[in-house]
């Protein structure tokens, strides 16, 4: 069984999909709704998350804010942009490409 901190290839579309969902999240929160949504299956380490963030927030398709919490913390929140969006509808069409051609070998081998 791979590791579940194993993305393979799906963080950019997993972190788009869960900003597009309830954005303004910080990077934990970002990981949290990972691990929770994919019932503990997948996990998002802050070695990957973070690299990834700072990647797709250069390419455009997130916007970051530093914000100060009620308990005086400062944490940086992300929210796609209309980049991000784009790049979200084309990163599912690519996941399911993917996905629907392993089914294929699956069911075929």
């Amino acid at each position: 069984m791979p590791k579940p901190d194993s993305l393979q290839g799906s963080l950019d579309l997993l972190v788009l999909k869960i900003l597009s969902r309830r954005p303004g999240l910080h990077g934990y929160a970002i990981m949290s709704a990972i691990r929770d949504t994919s019932g503990d299956v997948l996990r998002a380490e802050e070695g990957s998350l973070y690299p990834a963030l700072h990647r797709m927030e250069e390419a455009g398709w997130v916007h970051a804010e530093w914000i100060t919490k009620d308990t005086g913390r400062r944490a940086r929140i992300y929210e796609l942009t209309a980049a991000g969006k784009k790049q979200l509808a084309a990163e599912e069409l690519r996941w399911q490409a993917v996905t629907s051609a392993v089914n294929l070998v699956l069911r075929t081998v």
